[in-house]
């Protein structure tokens, strides 16, 4: 019964948002009231409240009765915001209409639904983003108890609190779960629909053959698969999942260490965030979130060279490294040469393509995704290999809708937090505070916010990391000068860092668990991997045009005003890449590892010009170039005459 009913709902959740995201026919809070129920019930009816209660009938009792409470309280604001339910409405005012005239009845179901969504985020993501939720539901209502340095504030009633928090569109049933409805979840349809014809294993065998013999060729592949896939999902965790089952195995067989597979594949998984078109669910907060607001096209117009900056670092890194360690290539298989992935090949490009194309004639995101998943249900019919049947589909909403559900608790819960920011006015007080901080130095506020968000990603996904200092700190970067949609892209890199910031690295987590080795070292070897993820948001930041930004207007820039800054960028993380792996063209010394570290703090910092001959020279850029051009001719020589000792041995 409860496998049944599983399916009806993950069915019913799927076509429910393709439908009314293309074709609306309720009000927005009214969509996201049945978005939420689906996707709670689903929740309370798959994921116990701890494993050790999976069998108890106890706790599938307290189960069923949690997703009745979903429907009731979900059901309730449907009831009371639609016109045509006006009959049942409480009083003659939609729930609406009535704010700050709430009735008891209000209040009640308000307070229940803050349970039941605390609740479903406990079971799907953990305690941090509840206890979060909760501290700040004691802010709103304790405020005047707290300290002068902590924004204390009147303190408001519970009624009050509960009205802003649920019965309200600035709460749970606001932007973040409007994000996840409108554009998210169909990306993660996508996704699984992808999964289900093979497009994800021609992905690993189209990186086979590109790096076969390569040094360190298996983590090349798992670098190359991680982009390619983290293109059409997203997903961090998803992306490590997907990819590195069979990319893990394969750099342990070529000689890399557990540890070191494992970490490879999380920070490369990692950069999927980045890696246009989808990127990550914090891409599409922005066309809420920015102001003035940005297109869809804007957002991926400016990922894409970062996106390649930050994947060609690990490329350098594992390349450096492999070079050191003598890590094998890899060899081609039977399967690798095979053309049994042509047609997969066909849907994942066909699919990808159609998506680029329709968001590049005007159609807005969710449209084009819509389009694009009729587009891969066509190609999969002409090949028996591919072919989306009715089981497989069936399959494929049920993964995706579970897949979801963590989505829509955690968005719903990331909503508490904003109508209580809202509320207080902290999210305004917060970067008055921030501000005489950075009067003196626009770096220094760069790094505070750099700090907490690393502190935040310590315990929160890197959506709601991205969310809540979006909300409390996303002003202060305008205030600075810096151009609103090259700040947002800084918080959003270091929300996307959070997946490989231990203690708490999700995709860390889920490579750990495929080589079957310790967290925490696995943790921290993503960290070591994806280090230059953290250099990356100061360097756009004081060079917009990687973002393809005019430094003074915010529009598009002269194509070649963008080609400095990258060539300083690429330089920087070589230099940098090659500090971390030990190794150049051969291997470096402590003093040359050092000299490299300089070389990239030259070339990645912010540089001062002088006027020479009229014509601005960045000081610290030529000086960065220099150093690094005398450490590679120092490094090649060396490497040269080794090769000739080792010639002259043998002979």
């Amino acid at each position: 019964m409860n496998v049944l009913l599983t399916r009806i709902l993950s069915v019913g959740l799927c076509v429910f948002t393709l439908f009314e995201v293309n074709y609306p026919q309720l009000s927005p809070m009214s969509q996201l009231a049945i978005f939420a129920m689906l996707g709670l019930v689903l929740c309370f009816l798959n994921v116990p409240a701890h494993p050790s209660l999976r069998g108890s009938a106890v706790a599938k009792a307290v189960d069923v009765l949690l997703a009745i409470l979903t429907v009731v309280v979900c059901a309730y604001v449907l009831i009371q915001t639609e016109s045509r339910f006006s009959a049942w409405w409480t009083t003659t005012q939609s729930l609406g209409n009535r704010a700050g005239f709430e009735t008891t009845s209000d209040i009640v179901i308000g307070a229940l639904g803050l349970v039941v969504v605390l609740e479903a985020t406990r079971r799907t993501i953990g305690l941090s983003l509840v206890l979060l939720s909760v501290f700040f539901l004691a802010y709103a209502s304790w405020g005047q108890w707290f300290p002068d340095w902590f924004f204390p504030h009147r303190g408001y009633s519970a009624p009050r609190i509960v009205a802003q928090a649920f019965l309200q569109a600035q709460g749970v049933f606001g932007v973040a779960l409007g994000v996840m409805f409108t554009y998210v979840f169909l990306f993660v349809i996508l996704g699984v629909l992808l999964e289900i014809t093979g497009a994800t294993r021609f992905i690993i065998n189209l990186a086979n053959r590109t790096f076969r013999g390569s040094a360190g060729g298996p983590a090349k592949v798992g670098v190359f698969s991680a982009g390619l896939m983290g293109s059409v999902s997203g997903s961090a965790v998803a992306n490590t999942a997907t990819c590195g089952a069979f990319t893990i195995p394969m750099m342990r067989t070529a000689g890399f260490t557990g540890v070191t597979a494992a970490g490879i594949q999380a920070a490369a998984s990692s950069g999927g965030a980045l890696m246009p078109p989808v990127m990550g669910a914090a891409a599409y907060m922005m066309l809420e979130i920015v102001d003035p607001p940005v297109t869809y096209l804007q957002v991926i117009r400016a990922a894409f060279l970062p996106a390649l900056i930050y994947y060609l670092s690990l490329f350098l890194i594992v390349h450096f490294y492999a070079r050191r360690t003598m890590a094998r290539g890899v060899g081609v298989t039977a399967e690798d040469t095979t053309p049994s992935g042509a047609w997969e090949g066909v849907i994942f490009f066909g699919s990808l393509g159609a998506l680029l194309v329709l968001l590049l004639i005007g159609y807005t995101p969710f449209r084009a995704v819509t389009v694009s998943l009729f587009v891969i249900a066509a190609l999969s019919l002409f090949n028996a290999r591919t072919r989306i049947t009715g089981a497989s589909l069936m399959q494929a909403l049920v993964k995706a809708s579970r897949d979801g559900v963590p989505l829509i608790a955690a968005s719903a819960s990331v909503g508490i937090v904003i109508a209580i920011v809202t509320l207080t006015g902290v999210g305004t007080r917060l970067p008055a505070a921030l501000l005489p901080l950075a009067e003196e130095s626009l770096f220094l506020a760069l790094v505070i916010i750099m700090i907490s968000s690393i502190v935040l990603g310590m315990g929160l996904p890197s959506t709601v990391c991205y969310l809540l200092l979006a909300t409390l700190v996303g002003p202060v970067l305008g205030q600075l000068g810096v151009l609103p949609l090259a700040g947002h892209f800084f918080i959003f890199y270091f929300g996307m860092m959070s997946m490989v910031t231990p203690p708490v690295a999700l995709a860390g987590y889920a490579a750990a668990s495929i080589a079957g080795t310790p967290v925490m070292q696995t943790s921290m070897a993503a960290f070591r991997f994806a280090l230059v993820g953290f250099t990356l948001p100061f360097i756009f930041v004081y060079r917009p045009q990687l973002l393809f930004l005019d430094p003074v207007t915010g529009g598009v820039p002269a194509w070649t005003s963008v080609i400095e800054p990258l060539v300083v960028a690429v330089l920087g993380v070589t230099a940098f890449a090659a500090g971390l792996a030990a190794y150049l063209f051969a291997p470096l010394s402590i003093p040359q590892r050092a000299i490299a570290f300089v070389a990239a703090g030259l070339l990645l910092i912010p540089s001062f010009e002088w006027q020479v001959a009229g014509v601005g020279v960045p000081v610290l850029d030529v000086a960065g170039f220099a150093v690094f051009a005398v450490l590679a001719a120092g490094n090649f020589m060396s490497r040269t005459a080794a090769d000739e000792t080792r010639a002259g041995s043998r002979a």
